[in-house]
């Protein structure tokens, strides 16, 4: 079963962990951060009331995390499930539960293009491809 949380500090090592997996890092196009770099990242997120942050559980198990955010103007949604949960429609089910926890529409995200899990995750919730803009796929999530 797949539930979605608030994000605890407790999570911090595995989302490191997951962020800093090689093959992970380059289907997303991510350089992983460092760890002080990470929990300061996290740090500052976690205290910004702007962003949404869920961790992802499987069977109680942490699997990743959903979050959302305001770039621009415009609000974002980015996740990262760990390697070892892929392949088991886990991105989908988590994107999918939190779409009900983050109400705001429009929702973009930005994948980039190499990344064809990702962007079918994205799809198959509803994001809608508005064009492309080096190499990252521009999707919306309307109303």
């Amino acid at each position: 079963m797949i539930t979605l949380r608030p994000v605890e500090e407790a999570d911090l090592d595995t989302l490191y962990a997951h962020q800093s997996d090689p093959v992970a890092a380059r289907r997303a196009v991510w350089t992983p951060r460092d760890e002080p770099a990470f929990r300061t990242h996290w740090a500052r997120i976690m205290a910004d009331p702007d962003c949404l942050l869920r961790s992802v559980l499987v069977d109680g198990v942490l699997a990743g995390n959903v979050v959302s955010w305001t770039h621009d103007g415009r609000r974002f949604v980015g996740y990262w499930i760990g390697r070892e949960f892929w392949g088991r429609g886990i991105a989908t089910a988590a994107v999918r539960a939190f779409l009900d926890v983050e109400r705001h529409r429009p929702l973009h995200a930005d994948p980039f293009e190499s990344n064809a899990a990702s962007v079918a995750v994205l799809r198959k919730c509803g994001f809608v491809e508005t064009g492309r803009d080096g190499g990252q796929v521009i999707l919306v999530k309307a109303g």
